[in-house]
């Protein structure tokens, strides 16, 4: 099954464009890579290009791969599609292809992506993929999006954003941290004097409470979330035609 997200951003089209088809600016926002480089193209060619992933510190997994993009058409939408593979032999993704969308609606773009890949390691592989990694891979795009999301609507760098995700989930951690240590600790309720009776039966309330608001609570505005991106079509789609004329590099 392949992945699809999509989002909504209020932002100029051409700006959208910018940050998404420049590699220095889409290696920015895109958690799933770490750098993206540009090869020489005559006129006319489809642009190739390399991409490396950075899985570990140390561990760095790279491919290759070719875009073309649609980028007037007369519908007033623009696209563009891409195939790629990596010979690394610790990359689960062996090769794939897929496509973006930007559909021009009133003052946003309604920006999304297709794809899908093949997975290496034969049956192992598979299972990991289909488990682990493809759940894995679909957030990180869907988180991405909105990181670029919130770099068009509210000014906040990719760089920016990505503290704000991590101060939260810190804070989030420590609060579920605290409070399950607490509901395990009656000794803390021997600090209350004459009210210890009557918190007992509180504060487990209070705690759990504290525990769900933490788990659960939508994340702050300014902090990437990828649960504001639809993963799933509202209704049938397809690749664009450019995605056929692209052949997977070797």
């Amino acid at each position: 099954m392949g992945l699809y997200i999509e989002a909504r951003m209020r932002a100029d089209l051409d700006d959208l464009w910018a940050r998404t088809q420049e590699p220095s600016q889409h290696q920015r926002w895109d958690l799933r890579f770490t750098r993206i480089t540009h090869l020489p193209r005559a006129e006319g060619e489809p642009q190739r290009f390399r991409y490396a992933t950075r899985v570990l510190p140390g561990l760095t997994v790279a491919g290759t791969g070719v875009s073309a993009g649609e980028r007037e058409r007369p519908d007033g939408t623009r696209t563009s599609a891409l195939r790629f593979s990596s010979p690394h032999p610790l990359s689960l993704l062996a090769e794939g292809s897929g496509y973006w969308r930007y559909i021009p609606d009133g003052d946003g773009v309604f920006f999304l992506t297709g794809y899908d890949y093949r997975p290496r390691w034969g049956r192992v592989g598979a299972v990991a993929d289909r488990l682990l990694f493809r759940p894995l891979i679909g957030w990180a795009t869907a988180w991405s999006f909105d990181r670029l999301r919130l770099w068009l609507e509210r000014g906040i760098s990719p760089e920016r954003a990505l503290w704000n995700w991590l101060a939260e989930l810190l804070v989030r951690a420590l609060v579920v941290l605290v409070c399950a240590t607490g509901l395990g600790q009656e000794r803390f309720l021997e600090l209350l004097g004459p009210l210890a009776a009557s918190m007992a039966y509180v504060s487990p309330l209070v705690l759990a409470l504290a525990i769900s608001l933490a788990l659960f609570t939508s994340p702050l505005p300014g902090t990437p979330a990828a649960r504001r991106c639809l993963r799933r079509p509202s209704t049938r789609v397809r690749a664009p035609r450019v995605l056929r004329t692209l052949e997977t590099p070797r």
